[in-house]
C-alpha cells in the first residue's frame, strides 16, 4: 500500500518492513538536517483514505530541537494510535500543538482546522490544559502539561483560520 503525505522527498510512504526501514532512515535524515540548523523544527504529515468505520486516518509529527539538555522533542499529533494489536483510526483527532516561554506568559498554539472559534474550549487544572474542539466530525483533543503554573483568570484565547492561540500570564507575574 502506497499513500500520499505531505512532506518528505516525493510524499510517498509506503507500508511493510521495507516503507518502515525506508521511513526510519527518512527520520535520521530529518534529525540531521535538525542538528545542522541549530534550533530548528520540522513537521511532517500525511492522511490515507476512509476506514472500515468511514474515518480519514490523520498523521503526522513535529521534531524540534531546544529542549532540556538540547535532545530533540518529538510530538505526534493525528488520529491514529498504536495499540497492541496494531495502529487503530480514532474517532477524536489530536492536534498539532506548540508551547512557548515568552518571559511573562506561555504561549500555546494549536492548529484546529475546521472548528469556529466558539467549538474550542479548554480547562487548566495545576499546569495540566486540557484543549477540546468539535463541530461536526471535525473532534480534537490534547492534553498538555504546561512548563509553569499560569494564572487562568487571565488567560487571553483567539482563534484565526484554523490557528488557536492562548496567552497564559506566569502565575505569580
Amino acid at each position: 500500500m502506497t499513500t500520499r503525505g505531505k512532506g518528505g522527498d516525493d510524499g510517498r510512504v509506503e507500508s511493510g518492513v521495507g516503507g518502515m526501514l525506508k521511513s526510519l532512515g527518512g527520520f535520521l535524515d530529518l534529525l540531521s538536517k535538525l542538528q545542522e540548523e541549530s534550533g530548528g523544527e520540522i513537521h511532517r504529515s500525511g492522511e490515507t483514505g476512509d476506514d472500515k468505520k468511514g474515518m480519514k486516518a490523520v498523521y503526522g509529527f513535529s521534531v524540534r530541537l531546544g529542549g532540556a539538555g538540547g535532545s530533540p522533542k518529538v510530538e505526534p499529533f493525528g488520529n491514529v494510535r498504536e495499540r497492541k494489536d496494531g495502529p487503530v483510526v480514532e474517532e477524536v483527532r489530536e492536534p498539532m500543538v506548540d508551547v512557548f516561554d515568552e518571559g511573562d506568559h506561555v504561549t500555546l498554539v494549536a492548529e484546529l482546522p475546521g472548528v469556529d472559534a466558539d467549538d474550542v474550549k479548554f480547562t487548566i487544572r495545576d499546569d495540566v490544559l486540557d484543549l477540546v474542539a468539535t463541530r461536526g466530525d471535525r473532534k480534537y483533543r490534547k492534553e498538555v502539561i504546561l512548563p509553569y503554573t499560569v494564572d487562568q483568570s487571565k488567560a487571553a484565547p483567539s482563534y484565526r483560520n484554523g490557528v488557536f492561540e492562548l496567552k497564559l500570564p506566569k502565575a505569580g507575574g
